[in-house]
């Protein structure tokens, strides 16, 4: 190239042999050759194997094809046999007991036809045609061995004779020769199993116990005659007292006890009413509709619409439809008049039956309110003298138009507003109270389900949200906090091991112990003889002896308080570097104290949801209601806060639906592979190791109420299963409160029902009879609840009507007393200047 223009184009010569003429070659220049580019290397090899193959970790691995490629190319991908990992190691396994074998019965042999010679190292090594021969000649020398051949003699000591004498026909030439024989090395083991695996496949174990016994709300707990609540009600009963206790400042309520909650929904008298059970159902009708001073009463819930309502937003939605213009008649004849004939019964038939003839009236619900609505009453809070067994009659006859919920409200309805009874007040609240207790159960249900579409349920769900939020902050500047003063204590105690004064030639701590304990033995010894009753006299034997030795130890024991008064206790550095230590500990405890008071408002904050505690083998969950969204006692200002506990009880709730159709009753198929792993199927498994007292549904519930039988179920889990091991993990985390409680409540129920077993030994009083209906009632603790946090909040019961507070008064009669003056524009009345 000059001055930029290219003079000569480049060139380049390779010297080029071929192939297939030997001894040529040929100088050739660029334009003559070319390159292939796309020329199999070893680098497209490597590439393709990694894309397309696989291989597992052991040696002699066989490679795989990938199941996406497998798949699309239809390749057999199940490994040989004798390609497996199991096959592979008892193939190695078995050729080294067989090369032990082969040494140990031709090496002897072979030691008696030739002499070993070691080969030294860098010898050539043996060819196969040597060793094959060498092996042949180890095995004649054995067969001639065994067939008795006189050439053939060894000695006690191993040494080949060439001049053998003829054996003795009576001498057993074999006795000098003893056989052993090895047993052939065992297959390897499988590799060891990792747990936690699924809990069904651990093996059943007939040596332990089965499950404790689970207790069950049965008819002793029902204390009406022939009132008893039904397994399926049970969890509808759980879940009531839970809602109830988890929003009861939502409701504005007392916390109660489970136990009283099943006293209250059972009680039923005419002389008295249950107040627990009143104000349940007040206060949570009241979230339900707000009160006429409260946005005009507006209604918080969705409710089905009216029939009459639907009819009319149809009539506004349809648009008239012009009448059709009269066709002209035509000529008919016998087989067209037939045929018409037979189209119009069809059509006939084929019309629905009129609703009115369909629907058969089975209760007067409806005609309760043709006055007064539910929905007014309820906005009044006319709830005294049955007026919220009306308000629930109107809400459950509304919600019968959900299908969802028809047949529920039916049943319920037809007790409650019967057609052979007036539809009056009066008969709405004799109903209810001789309603079953199944029905109110369900009648709880169904308007606490209701609440939680409440804005009411909604905010303070939100306000708990962002108070865990708040919470979890403060927790983390407490524990950042606890882990700088342990950094402080760490650098203060590196100090004080620096600043500690030497010890002095002292007897040690262990020596010191030893010596008190032998002082105190002795005074312990002298002080039993002085307070014995007994006069002793002075011993004749080793009495100067003894005298001598306590003489010595009290010496010792002085001289030893003396050398302890002398210890240096250090500079004044080393006391303040102590001094502030103790302080940062003391800081430490305090930290620790606030972030445990915190783990508890995040319990009690955490409402969204009941959190289980887990699932054993069999997919049975465990409850304990305490366990969040409540305290452990209740509400701690609660009329019945000296119960000291709230459920007291570890639930348990059987599998669900698909739990049982997929794990426990499992197809014929299934179940016989797994009896034949284990000897016996899941169902069978289930009864054995559960014990009779077992639940199958997820509308059975059972119960442990004693310490005893909650440590018992904790040595019942197998933490080698996935589910029991988080179940264990967690009951062990909370066995603690779980047992306290469970014992709180023990006492309690002993306590209540003491009085009434003394009060059965002492003799019968006369009693009028006005007041015996309520004696009858004092056992019962429902009865004892008040619902205190109504009466401090809002001034009055949830039962009965608003009335103004004192404070109310107040203000009602200031303002009425107050003139209207002329004010300034500071808001201050005028004077005489500014009348001006």
């Amino acid at each position: 190239m000059h001055e930029g223009r290219v003079e000569r184009r480049a060139s380049s010569r390779y010297l080029v042999k071929l192939t297939n003429r030997n001894n040529e070659e040929a100088l050739v220049d660029d334009e003559h050759l070319v390159r292939d580019r796309k020329v199999f290397t070893k680098q497209m090899l490597r590439s393709f194997i990694k894309n397309t193959v696989t291989r597992e970790s052991w040696s002699g691995a066989p490679w795989l094809v990938k199941p996406q490629i497998a798949e699309h190319f239809h390749i057999d991908t199940e490994v040989p046999k004798h390609l497996q990992y199991g096959n592979k190691a008892g193939k190695k396994a078995n050729v080294s007991a067989e090369k032990e074998e082969d040494e140990a019965m031709f090496g002897f042999f072979a030691s008696q036809s030739r002499p070993i010679n070691s080969r030294n190292k860098g010898q050539k090594a043996k060819s196969a045609h040597e060793l094959a021969k060498a092996k042949e000649e180890q095995y004649l020398a054995y067969r001639r061995a065994l067939n008795g051949n006189p050439s053939f003699r060894v000695d006690k000591k191993g040494v080949n004779k060439d001049v053998i004498p003829p054996p003795d026909p009576h001498e057993n030439s074999f006795n000098d020769l003893s056989i052993v024989i090895k047993q052939k090395s065992p297959s390897p083991l499988p590799p060891p199993i990792k747990y936690p695996i699924e809990d069904l496949d651990l093996p059943p174990t007939s040596d332990r116990p089965p499950r404790p016994a689970l207790k069950f709300l049965n008819e002793d707990e029902a204390r009406e005659e022939g009132s008893s609540i039904k397994m399926s009600s049970i969890g509808a009963l759980l879940e009531t007292w839970n809602t109830l206790n988890v929003y009861c400042e939502v409701f504005q309520l007392d916390s109660f006890t489970f136990d009283d909650f099943v006293e209250a929904i059972q009680f039923s008298s005419d002389d008295m009413d249950c107040e627990l059970l009143v104000e349940i159902h007040c206060a949570v009708l009241k979230t339900l509709v707000n009160a006429e001073s409260d946005q005009d009463g507006a209604v918080q819930i969705s409710l089905p619409a009216l029939p009459e309502e639907e009819s009319e937003a149809e009539e506004e939605e349809s648009e008239p439809e012009p009448e059709p213009e009269p066709e002209p008649p035509r000529r008919t004849t016998r087989s067209s008049f037939a045929k018409a004939q037979a189209e119009l019964a069809e059509m006939e038939q084929q019309k629905p039956p009129e609703t009115e003839a369909a629907e058969v009236k089975k209760h007067c619900a409806a005609d309760m309110f043709l006055e007064y609505d539910w929905i007014d009453r309820l906005r009044k809070r006319d709830f005294k003298n049955g007026g919220w067994e009306m308000i629930l009659v109107g809400l459950l006859n509304r919600l019968s138009l959900k299908p969802r919920l028809k047949e529920a409200c039916e049943e319920i309805l037809v007790h409650m507003a019967p057609l052979d009874a007036d539809p009056t007040q009066e008969t709405a609240r004799i109903q209810y109270s001789t309603l079953d207790v199944n029905l109110r159960i369900q009648i709880l249900q169904i308007i606490c389900m209701l609440t939680v579409e409440t804005r009411a349920v909604k905010n303070y769900m939100e306000e708990c949200s962002n108070q865990m939020t708040e919470f979890r902050k403060e927790k983390i500047e407490l524990q950042r906090a606890r882990k700088v003063v342990l950094e402080e204590i760490r650098l203060l105690h590196e100090e004080r091991k620096q600043l500690e004064p030497e010890q002095r030639d002292t007897p040690t701590q262990q020596d010191e112990e030893m010596l008190d304990a032998q002082i105190d033995a002795t005074d312990d010894t002298e002080s039993a003889a002085t307070d014995s009753d007994e006069p002793t006299g002075p011993s004749l034997r080793g009495g100067v002896d003894r005298t001598m030795e306590r003489k010595r130890k009290q010496e010792a024991e002085k001289e030893r308080k003396e050398q302890a008064t002398k210890q240096p206790k250090g500079s004044k550095q080393y006391q303040r570097v102590l001094k502030k230590m103790e302080d940062e500990k003391s800081k430490v405890a305090s930290i620790e104290s606030e972030i445990a008071v915190l783990d508890n408002d995040l319990r009690e904050a955490d409402c969204p949801r009941t959190r289980v505690l887990g699932k054993d083998r069999f997919w049975n969950r465990y409850y304990w209601f305490e366990r969040n969204g409540m305290p452990y006692e209740g509400l701690p200002d609660s009329s019945t806060a000296s119960a000291n506990y709230a459920n007291g009880r570890l639930w348990v709730q059987g599998p669900d639906e698909m739990e049982r159709e997929g794990f426990i009753d499992v197809p014929e198929q299934v179940s016989q592979e797994y009896k034949q792993r284990f000897g016996t199927t899941v169902a069978k498994r289930k009864q054995a190791e559960e014990g009779s007292s077992g639940v199958s549904s997820a509308q059975e519930w059972g119960y442990y109420d004693t310490p005893e039988d909650l440590d018992k179920l904790m040595e019942w889990l197998d933490t080698r299963g996935v589910r029991e091991l988080k179940l264990h993990k967690e009951l062990k985390l909370q066995r603690n409160h779980i047992a306290k409680y469970m014992e709180n409540r023990t006492a309690y129920l002993a306590e209540k029902n003491a009085p009434a077993e003394e009060s059965s030994d002492q003799p019968a009083m006369r009693m009028s009879t006005r007041t015996k209906g309520q004696a009858t009632y004092q056992k019962r603790g429902c009865l004892k609840w008040r619902n205190l946090t109504a009466l401090k909040e809002i001034g009055h019961l949830h039962v009965e009507s608003a009335r103004p507070t004192k404070r109310a008064k107040k203000a009602a009669a200031a303002e009425s007393a107050k003139e209207t003056r002329m004010t300034n524009r500071q808001g201050r009345p005028l004077g005489r200047q500014g009348t001006r």
